[in-house]
Formats: structure tokens, C-alpha cells, sequence
């Protein structure tokens, strides 16, 4: 006789996991990649340091060399570094530890999908601000959620996903100062940005104690394969997300690669000038088309079609075997695409082919 089956969790009932379009084409364009992969410097000593390794054994699982050096780099302390399998790790890790029923996390769309994901997946409470129509988080409404909601973990995106724009400096450094609870900025695209949080002495005063900052490897590092992210915070909050990682979750290649990629970070700035000059390239371009793009920090840039819909344009695009982000159905962002800075051959391929699909009509905004 069959077993009755076991019902899924009545709220995770509906919910669809988070992903991203893989289709093969010729450019690639949607999730924000680096083009350029990493030095090959790096890859010749990553394979050196794999035959020191014992796969018989498992691996430090305070990751103590890799967060000693994460924290030479910021300024702090290794007890104020944590590292994890990608930044969506360690968004897991501090709403298992802080997150869970009764509590909230507040968020401000449109932003990056997994901030609110992550935190329905841990069973807590979203509660939503609004940015405006330039994608700005009007200073009076987030201190209402702040009032009303009493959010145990505040997310904001700095520069934000996908609309491109750095946080201002004096709107995360007074809602540190003021949020009752963690105010978590994710800064995946922080080097691409003018400014980071990780560069306020107060995080190494301890001032802002609410403070977490969170990175990633997979953009500017390149190496978006190895799925390593961390985050700087007070020791306090570091000890919270030990507690609940899975034991041995970070390998000991992916340790490797982290410790020796921070070898070239000379070439890693390098590279982040050049995307961010095509980046500006490709900004001067679309202004020649019927559309409306945002300003970006970022290494990607979102716009919307004025006299097509996103839809169609995508499709066009597909057709020209150029993939871009179709974000039209996302909170806030009707019939806007989101295109990630390719290589000069990749993004003259966007140009052409968006050029094709609108028209090639000049005067846009």
C-alpha cells in the first residue's frame, strides 16, 4: 500500500526557485559574469597548491588563512570575516541566524530577488519599502519601516541589482546608526561603485556594529565558478553565522583559489577600470536609442524600450544569439532588460543588434 505523501511546507507552497535563463548563444549578456577570466598567473599556482592538498582530509573549517587575508585586505581582524559557498550562502547563514518565524526582514524594490528569497526560505517575514521612479529609497519612508516593522535584517543592494545605482554614503552609514536591527549591504558589485562601505572607519572602530558587508568572487574576482563569498562584520555577527553553517561547507580548492586570487589584485583593479570605461562606452551608445536607461555603479545597465516592448526586444535580440536579462515581470521594473558588460566585440554585438531591433530610431533619454 503507498504511503500518503508528505505535503511541502504550506509556505513555501507556490514559490518558484530562483534562476536564470541558460540558453546557448553566441553572448552572453544576463548574469552579470565577468568576460574576462581570470589570470592565468592565478590558475598556474591554484593547480601547484591542489597538489599540496590532502583530498583524504577535510578541509579547515574556520577557513583561517583565507579570512586572515580577507581581513588584511579591509583592515580587520579574522574574527570579523566570514566566508561561505558565494554570497547567497552567507544572506543564508545570517537570516538562519537572525531571521526564522516572527521576525522581519525589510527590503526595497526593486532590488536584488534572492534578499527577499532567501529570507521566505528561512520562514521570515518580508516587509517592503518602495524605491521611486529613479530607483532611490526615500530616506522618510525607510525610517517608517524601520518605526513600524522593528526588521531584524535590513537588506540594501549597493550598487543595487538590477537597477545599477550605488546606495548613498549617508543614507547606509544613518540607517547603521539608527536600525534596530543588522543593516545588511550587499556589495557584489562594490568594486565596480565610487565608494564602499567597507571603506568607513566606523566597521573598524566598531562604531557601526550593525553593520555587515557582503562580497562575492564571482564578479570581479572572475571566478564566479568557485562560488566564494564573505562578509566583514562585529565578531559577534561572525560567531552567529559559524553556528549555523553546515560543518566543512568550504572547501578546500575553493579556500585555495580565494587566498591566491588576492595575490592579483592589482590585475583584479585593472580589470574593473576596463569594464567600467566599456561600461560607459556602452551607456553613451544607448542614449542615441528610443529608450530610457538608468545610471550604473555597476557592470551592467538597465533600460527600458520606449516604443517596443521588452518582450519583443528580447526576443530580437535571442534571435541575433545576444541573451540579455528580461526583468519586466520583476517588482517595479515594467518592460525594462537589464544587459551585463560583455568584452568590446560582445557589447558592439548588443549595440548592432538592439539598434536592429528598435529601429536604430536616435533620441532617447
Amino acid at each position: 500500500m503507498r504511503r500518503p505523501q508528505v505535503e511541502l511546507r504550506g509556505d513555501l507552497v507556490g514559490l518558484e526557485g530562483y534562476h536564470s535563463p541558460q540558453v546557448d548563444v553566441e553572448v552572453r549578456l544576463n548574469t552579470n559574469e565577468s568576460p574576462l577570466a581570470p589570470p592565468e598567473a592565478w590558475l598556474a599556482e591554484l593547480r601547484d597548491e591542489m597538489g599540496r592538498i590532502a583530498f583524504n582530509r577535510y578541509p579547515d573549517r574556520s577557513a583561517v588563512d583565507l579570512r586572515t587575508a580577507l581581513g588584511r585586505i579591509h583592515g580587520v581582524g579574522p574574527e570579523q570575516v566570514f566566508c561561505a559557498k558565494g554570497s547567497n550562502e552567507v544572506l543564508q547563514c545570517l537570516l538562519l541566524a537572525y531571521g526564522g518565524p516572527g521576525r522581519r526582514a525589510a527590503v526595497f524594490e526593486p532590488t536584488y530577488a534572492l534578499h527577499r528569497h532567501i529570507a521566505m526560505l528561512t520562514g521570515t517575514e518580508v516587509v517592503t519599502g518602495w524605491r521611486d521612479a529613479d530607483h532611490r529609497i526615500d530616506l522618510e519612508s525607510m525610517e517608517e519601516i524601520l518605526r513600524s516593522a522593528e526588521p531584524v535584517l535590513v537588506f540594501l543592494a549597493s550598487p543595487n541589482n538590477p537597477t545599477g545605482r550605488a546606495e548613498p554614503r549617508d543614507l547606509v552609514t544613518h540607517v547603521a546608526s539608527t536600525a534596530p536591527g543588522l543593516v545588511v549591504v550587499d556589495e557584489a558589485y562594490g568594486q565596480f561603485a565610487p565608494w564602499s562601505a567597507l571603506d568607513d572607519p566606523g566597521i573598524q572602530e566598531g562604531s557601526l556594529d550593525r553593520l555587515v558587508v557582503v562580497r562575492t568572487f564571482s564578479k570581479t574576482w572572475s571566478m564566479a565558478a568557485c562560488r566564494l563569498g564573505y562578509l566583514v562584520a562585529d565578531p559577534s555577527v561572525v560567531q552567529a553565522c559559524e553556528l549555523v553553517a553546515l560543518p566543512y561547507h568550504l572547501d578546500a580548492v575553493v579556500q585555495a583559489a580565494g587566498r591566491l586570487a588576492l595575490h592579483y589584485r592589482a590585475e583584479m583593479e585593472q580589470r574593473v577600470s576596463w569594464l567600467v570605461g566599456e561600461r560607459n562606452r556602452v551607456a553613451a551608445s544607448l542614449g542615441d536609442l528610443p529608450l530610457r536607461q538608468w545610471p550604473s555603479d555597476a557592470n551592467f545597465i538597465l533600460f527600458r524600450p520606449l516604443e517596443r516592448s521588452a518582450r519583443d526586444v528580447w526576443d530580437d535580440l535571442l534571435a541575433a544569439s545576444v541573451l540579455v536579462r528580461d526583468c519586466s515581470s520583476w517588482p517595479g521594473l515594467d518592460n525594462c532588460l537589464r544587459v551585463t558588460i560583455g568584452t568590446e566585440e560582445e557589447n558592439d554585438r548588443f549595440l548592432s543588434a538592439l539598434r536592429h531591433s528598435l529601429g536604430g530610431v536616435a533620441g532617447g533619454i
